[in-house]
């Protein structure tokens, strides 16, 4: 299940979701909504944060999250912001330990590739955040997978 959040600061050049970026558009839901909503469906094994951009509403994720994974779900967020900028945020780190996949950076459209599974331009990384908090490192994702030519080629699963 996906969580589009409303608000993006980044503005990127081919955004696939522009009607996101305005702070004041969207519509508003409750946690308890968004929660009644994912305990409906019993194959769902995980949420994505995406938008827009999750992290302006960081605060308020991070307690949405805690719920999320008290169910046994993994979270995914996309970003437009680094792993680097996130850590600079007392705020915005937070949602970060609640979180299993993070795909992070700004979309380049001078970078894009149809190639990539779940990233659209090339600058962007799929991230593993409980690996990367333990090492201090950035640690990529081992299911970052790349589509071509109607094969997948993956580094892992």
């Amino acid at each position: 299940m996906a969580v589009f959040l409303q608000g993006c600061p980044h503005n990127c050049p081919g955004c696939h979701n522009p009607q996101t970026h305005d702070p004041n558009g969207g519509y508003s839901v409750t946690f308890g909504e968004i929660l009644e909503e994912i305990k409906r469906n019993p194959l769902l094994d995980g949420v994505t944060f995406t938008g827009g951009e999750p992290f302006l509403q960081a605060g308020k994720l991070t307690a949405l999250a805690t719920s999320i994974k008290s169910l046994g779900l993994s979270i995914m967020a996309y970003t437009g912001y680094t792993w680097e900028e996130l850590l600079e945020s007392p705020e915005r780190s937070a949602l970060l330990p609640c979180l299993d996949t993070l795909a992070d950076g700004r979309f380049d459209i001078t970078k894009k590739s149809l190639e990539l599974a779940f990233t659209g331009s090339t600058n962007q990384r799929l991230i593993d955040v409980r690996k990367s908090l333990e090492s201090g490192q950035v640690a990529l994702d081992p299911m970052d997978f790349r589509v071509s030519s109607m094969a997948l080629n993956g580094s892992g699963w």
